[in-house]
């Protein structure tokens, strides 16, 4: 599929079939693709669980406002942004320093400058919630449109108790934020799909050329 074809088929969808399932290999092809996502140090501080078991959807659907999607989509997942990735010793922090020395964009010596540079851009409550949902948010819409791309739909959802579904996964919430939860499936053919709506034109988002 062309990229904009893509782009403009990408609808939130709120019917799913519960009977067409969505094969691992798929979900694996398609959250490999999201995974070539952007993020800052490239220290990728996103994560997922994924929900298959209508015994679970149903424990989830009861923290999701009881958002019906949850139970008919066969699976959702659960995106996750890690807001400690960024600190020196971390998995992430250290597998991406090691990429970057191995690969030779990196001196050893400068180690302490990419700390160093990774601690005063994140650290604190409000900084390290946004490194968290920044790259996390980049993440979850890069798997929306390779689910797309797939032939598969998708919804997101914000709509659900943040603590409880942390609590409901026995994740720990200084370390862990959920930007969203995304319904994947697809789109139950005797329902009827609304029209798109509107989008902001290019006039209307730039505010000002200098």
């Amino acid at each position: 599929m062309e990229f904009k074809e893509t782009m403009k088929k990408r609808r939130a969808i709120n019917f799913f079939d519960s009977e067409k399932p969505v094969d691992k290999e798929t979900l694996k092809g398609i959250v490999e693709t999201a995974a070539l996502t952007p993020s800052g140090f490239n220290f990728q501080p996103w994560g997922l669980v994924v929900v298959r078991s209508q015994e679970e959807k149903a424990k989830l659907r009861e923290l999701a406002w009881n958002q019906p999607k949850v139970s008919e989509a066969p699976v959702v997942l659960v995106v996750l942004g890690d807001k400690t990735s960024w600190r020196e010793g971390h998995k992430d922090f250290e597998r991406a320093w090691k990429d970057m020395v191995d690969k030779g964009l990196m001196k050893e010596n400068a180690r302490g400058m990419v700390a160093g540079g990774s601690e005063k851009l994140h650290q604190g409550t409000e900084r390290s919630l946004a490194f968290a949902v920044k790259n996390a948010g980049m993440f979850a819409m890069s798997l929306m449109l390779a689910a797309k791309d797939a032939g598969l739909d998708t919804h997101p959802m914000e709509g659900f108790d943040h603590a409880g579904v942390l609590g409901y996964l026995g994740l720990d919430p200084e370390r862990y934020f959920i930007p969203m939860l995304i319904a994947v499936g697809h789109f139950k053919g005797e329902k009827e799909l609304g029209p798109a709506k509107y989008r902001k034109s290019y006039d209307e988002l730039v505010l000002e050329e200098r």
